[in-house]
């Protein structure tokens, strides 16, 4: 066939080998997508076109008549019984590591073949050009207004959540879901991101650190240039070297000198003329397990939004790092709050992730958050509690929640045995355990409001100074630590429900 034409929906071929079934795919997805771009370049061109122009996502489908026998430590790659399950896919460029370790571990649990083919799901014409390509740009109004007649578009009923919320309801034909998220869902927020973070999805690592205040984006550009820079010390640039480049908003990229002496940055005319709503910078290996930290500014909406899209990407863990309100009157400004639970009064996630559903905090995490701490201050055992307390943390979605009546929020925060207040924290922990992504939270306390420690200049500015540096290295330290503990525990079996998807 020529690349005047798509292939049709149907069986493509039956796979033991997770290479051979990833390559198949490929050949699929960059067909269909090529054809689009193909007949979208001749409509723009002026060309008239015979109908309508479909190209459809390729799927993958495992079919099998028992159980597995596997593992019962792990918490993903097999499916629950016997059955035929399947799911579209998207992006395999992208996505290759990872969709090769999960048809790699379903041929190995399940010891039967894999079903690539093209799906009945159209791709919509936009989510053809991975680069975010503005299809209506050069197209007068007239043409644009017959978009819809001749291309498939995005549509929002094809691209909910309700596999990841549990709420999926099963087809006449009983094909039940393979994977969290299909090939539209993951489409879309891929291109989210770009919208967002003005950096591409290609950019984001495995670890990834949220924050709230632009000085932490101000120490982690500092530290993250300084690993670029060459190192004299040998045993300092063999750690450097674990790192090869460093990603800011807009496509700049500082390559690591420590392995190409000649490196240069990216012109810097690529930074945007303005800042995106919520900045990413990324530092980057070569495996992906670098780390990736997103300014998400203030509020629930900003924290939802924002790990809604990075989901779909399959993190190894997020952690918020912020700053916070102390409510106890032991703690003083510049503590560490180490989330241990969550009181939920931020409302976004409310019709996702009802708020009777408990939100536990995670060993692995915790224990790498603490470990960090104790390396990064000098301190440990009983003179650790001297800076940091672990307890409950309060989430509300009202920024000025000091001027209503005390009594209430009072009464609320000593029954829930609260010991610090922010705007996203608990928003980050819910999304991570609805969508299977480890979790975690470490806050600064910053200020005392309810003892006469208001977040005022001067006060703040002078905080800021001393504890943003000391928070960031921590932060990045328990990333590390948590990509040397290794994925298989990290991915733990408390966030996989009962009926759970084999794709991780």
């Amino acid at each position: 066939m020529t690349k005047d034409f798509p292939i049709p929906p149907g069986p493509a071929g039956s796979f033991t080998d997770a290479r051979e079934a990833l390559a198949c795919v490929r050949a699929l997805y960059e067909r269909n997508t090529a054809f689009l771009r193909h007949r979208f370049s001749a409509f723009t061109r002026g060309e008239d076109l015979d109908g309508r122009v479909h190209a459809h996502y390729p799927y993958v489908r495992l079919t099998t008549s028992s159980a597995a026998t596997v593992d019962t430590r792990l918490s993903y790659g097999f499916v629950e019984g016997p059955g035929t399950y399947a799911t579209t896919v998207t992006r395999p460029d992208l996505f290759e590591r990872y969709f090769l370790e999960q048809l790699t571990l379903l041929l190995r649990n399940h010891g039967v073949p894999l079903e690539v083919g093209v799906s009945d799901e159209a791709i919509p014409i936009h989510f053809a050009f991975p680069e975010g390509m503005y299809v209506e740009g050069d197209l007068s109004p007239e043409r644009v207004a017959r978009l819809p007649d001749l291309f498939d578009l995005p549509d929002l009923a094809r691209m909910d959540d309700t596999i990841v919320n549990g709420t999926y309801e099963e087809s006449l034909d009983l094909v039940k879901p393979l994977a969290l998220f299909t090939g539209p869902r993951v489409d879309f927020s891929l291109h989210r991101l770009r919208h967002y973070t003005a950096t591409a999805p290609e950019d984001f690592q495995n670890f990834v650190l949220f924050t709230n205040y632009q000085f932490y984006v101000d120490e982690f550009i500092r530290l993250a240039r300084e690993i670029m820079e060459p190192a004299a010390d040998p045993d300092l640039a063999a750690v450097r070297r674990q790192y090869d480049r460093f990603v800011e908003p807009g496509g700049i990229v500082l390559h690591n000198r420590n392995l190409d002496p000649d490196a240069t940055v990216t012109d810097d005319l690529a930074r945007p003329a303005r800042m995106p709503q919520m900045p990413a910078y990324h530092l980057t290996r070569p495996d992906g397990n670098g780390i990736t930290l997103v300014n998400i500014g203030v509020g629930p909406s900003n924290a939802k939004t924002i790990t809604d899209h990075i989901a779909v990407l399959r993190p190894h863990a997020w952690v918020m790092l912020g700053h916070c309100a102390g409510l106890r009157s032991t703690q003083r400004l510049g503590d560490y709050v180490l989330a241990h639970g969550y009181v939920r009064d931020d409302h976004v996630l409310d019709a996702d992730l009802p708020t009777w559903v408990p939100v536990p905090a995670l060993a692995e995490v915790q224990r790498a958050l603490e470990t960090a701490v104790e390396r990064v201050t000098g301190l440990s055992g009983y003179a650790l509690k001297s800076i940091m307390r672990t307890g409950t943390v309060a989430t509300i979605d009202n920024r000025n929640w000091e001027l209503r009546d005390h009594r209430e929020p009072l009464m609320r925060f000593s029954q829930s045995r609260a010991i610090a207040l922010d705007m996203e924290s608990a928003t980050i922990a819910a999304n991570g355990f609805r969508f299977r992504v480890p979790y975690g939270t470490l806050l600064c306390v910053s200020d005392k409001p309810m003892h006469g420690q208001l977040k005022l200049p001067g006060m703040a500015d002078r905080f800021y100074r001393e504890r943003v540096d000391q928070h960031l290295k921590i932060g990045v330290l328990a990333m590390e630590l948590l990509r040397e503990h290794g994925m298989e525990t990290l991915h733990s079996r408390k966030l996989r429900s009962f009926a759970e998807v084999a794709f991780q």
